[in-house]
């Protein structure tokens, strides 16, 4: 399996297991699978709602024998409603009990926006904070501590444009090690990537297979990611199927990728793609393809209720 390196020499496994939308009932058995198929990074996050049997899976390898805590590479990251300096700690202590760890590898901050304590999903404008009452620098500094106090070993971001990247660059102390972003051929995101490669962050790619069902309104006519033409002639190809060289794309790109699934077939097979070689006519056909589109689009985030613009969470297309 191909690593990404930190700065300190420590690796990441670049193919992981997403855990966002997988219900419970299904994530333990789904990332026991996986580590049991050779998977040795797992996604997750405190939003999901679903760390504890996340939790559980890891300890059910754990304890088989399986995989030893030191093999495995695993992420979270910090809600919305805990980027206050004295809630960063408790909030990340509560994802380590719930997923029976005593450190993550990597802990992220979810979305560059803060709401109240308490809220999951914001409903009112009075659900949110504004940059003025809790900005993302004192977010940040809190994030510093707890690398330093050793209850995560990396820190970085998610869904942070180039403008919130810098406003972090100027902190001061640790840099972020890592942005996830959507990435997938409709949503190359190049300037972003020239952006964190030139600062020497590494990037992560949710959402690769496309994730039409995760938008404020459902959007019947969003396009269909794994059944783009040029994906699937690029499939036939190689033999695979489409999501597959989805996942592969990011390989190739020296991204992180993190497909979700709960189906043992289809965690054996995505974890396969790793070993796909797209050649330079094939990544020349993905960068053309022609459509442009952003399946997670924050729109759930932004709007009449919100003091936060599109503007703040993305880059201008």
């Amino acid at each position: 399996m191909k690593h990404l390196s930190f700065k300190n020499g420590d690796k990441l496994p670049i193919l992981g297991l997403g855990t966002w939308k997988s219900k419970p009932g299904e994530v333990s058995q789904a990332v026991y699978w996986a580590i049991e198929a050779g998977y040795r990074h797992i996604d997750c996050a405190a939003v999901y709602q679903n760390e504890n049997e996340v939790g559980e899976g890891i300890a059910k390898a754990i304890s088989e024998g399986l995989v030893k805590r030191e093999e495995l590479f695993v992420t979270s990251k910090l809600w919305n409603n805990s980027h206050k300096k004295d809630q960063v700690l408790p909030a990340l202590q509560k994802s380590l009990s719930d997923l029976k760890l005593d450190y993550v590898d990597l802990y992220l901050v979810h979305w560059p926006i803060a709401f109240k304590a308490g809220v999951g999903f914001p409903k009112e404008r009075d659900d949110f904070y504004t940059y003025e009452e809790v900005s993302i620098s004192e977010t940040w500094e809190a994030m510093q501590k707890v690398k330093e106090q050793g209850f995560a070993k990396h820190i970085g971001v998610s869904n942070f444009n180039q403008n919130k990247l810098n406003e972090i660059l100027e902190v001061g102390g640790q840099q972020p090690e890592m942005n996830q972003v959507e990435m997938q051929p409709y949503l190359p995101q190049e300037g972003l990537v020239d952006f964190c490669t030139e600062h020497g962050i590494l990037m992560t790619a949710y959402s690769p297979l496309g994730s039409p069902d995760s938008r404020a309104e459902r959007h019947e006519n969003d396009p269909k990611l794994l059944e783009d033409p040029v994906i699937k002639e690029i499939a036939n190809k190689h033999k695979v199927g489409a999501g597959q060289i989805l996942i592969a794309w990011s390989i190739a790109r020296e991204i992180a990728v993190i497909p979700k699934s709960v189906n043992q077939e289809r965690i054996i097979g995505n974890l396969a793609a790793a070993k796909i070689s797209l050649d330079d006519h094939d990544m020349m056909e993905l960068r053309d393809i022609g459509i442009s589109h952003r399946f997670i689009d924050g729109s759930f985030f932004t709007g009449d209720n919100s003091p936060y613009e599109s503007s703040d969470l993305f880059d201008p297309a």
